[in-house]
């Protein structure tokens, strides 16, 4: 793994002017459709029924020895811990108690201090849910970052390492290709003017395995294309939950159903869910999109076994080959 002070090469392709516009569809996420969206928020749900959000337990102590399996752990939330060929790598790491003011609904999957100092990790974009302050300040100083473009400069005033990349920028990591790739999304963050920073999702390759990252997003056709230039991908991190009300949140958060389609889009081997269970954020409640991912799975005859949903501190060993 690359050492503090070691250059990195600049990334293919000259990045672009912010800020811009969505990639494929364009919206208006308003102040209006947020206002009447609060008005009504929690309509039609019962969220005084206990939550079912299944936690195992898990002192991550595995993630230190380089001689492990390869594997991918749930930490909640968007936050996975991969290890492959020994090296551990982070997406969007949030170890923390509340996403600004959303309290956790279920702990971290495995503890802050079990994160190796020689681990990096991938930030999708600025939102409080993904970008988690009190993380970055406590995961080890050592860890080296990438991220979307305009995103670089918040890290390195933490006293932090951090490469910023433009949508279909790729750069080197050791022997890791990391690809900033397009969401459907948007950026916000209190002292950072909207859309200010890039909101992106990772394409990461080991060179003997491709993960994909989407971030957060809407369903967008880009999911095909990316499926096309970068594919096979091994395993998809895709997000199915915060997606209610529809009218409001479909052009931001992609609901069990479409992103199924993503993962079919993609042409990937495995999908993992992910943005679900930890967080209240939009009207269901967090522990709904599996059981409604299940129902999808079933009505459509899929194949179960590419579908891997996972408990909250879960280790998924992936089967070699």
């Amino acid at each position: 793994m690359p050492r503090i002070g070691v250059q990195y090469p600049q990334p293919t392709e000259p990045a672009r002017t912010l800020p811009r516009q969505m990639p494929w569809a364009p919206f208006n996420n308003r102040l209006f459709d947020l206002l009447r969206w609060q008005l009504t928020k929690d309509k039609g749900y019962d969220k005084s029924v206990p939550l079912r959000i299944p936690v195992v337990a898990n002192d991550g102590a595995y993630l230190g020895d380089r001689g492990q399996p390869d594997s991918v752990t749930w930490v909640g939330h968007s936050t996975f811990a991969v290890q492959d060929g020994g090296e551990v790598f982070l997406t969007d790491p949030h170890f923390g108690p509340r996403a600004l003011l959303p309290k956790r609904k279920s702990p971290p999957g495995i503890p802050l201090e079990a994160v190796p100092p020689e681990a990096f990790a991938v930030l999708s974009h600025n939102h409080y849910d993904h970008l988690d302050d009190w993380s970055v300040r406590h995961l080890p100083a050592s860890i080296q970052w990438f991220v979307p473009l305009g995103l670089a400069g918040w890290l390195r005033e933490r006293g932090r390492r951090a490469v910023e990349l433009d949508w279909w920028q790729s750069v080197r990591h050791g022997r890791w290709t990391l690809t900033c790739l397009p969401a459907q999304h948007w950026s916000n963050r209190f002292g950072v003017a909207r859309n200010a920073t890039l909101w992106c999702s990772w394409l990461l390759d080991s060179g003997s395995r491709r993960y994909y990252f989407a971030g957060d997003t809407g369903y967008f056709h880009g999911f095909a294309e990316i499926g096309r230039r970068l594919g096979p991908i091994d395993v998809a991190f895709l997000p199915i939950g915060a997606y209610e009300p529809r009218w409001f949140m479909r052009p931001q958060h992609a609901d069990p159903e479409e992103a199924y389609r993503a993962f079919l889009d993609l042409g990937a081997r495995t999908m993992i869910p992910m943005h679900w269970g930890c967080f209240d954020l939009t009207d269901e409640p967090v522990d709904l999109p599996p059981k409604i991912l299940a129902e999808i799975l079933d009505r459509t005859g899929a194949d179960r076994d590419r579908v891997r949903t996972m408990a909250v501190g879960e280790r998924w060993t992936i089967p070699a080959g």
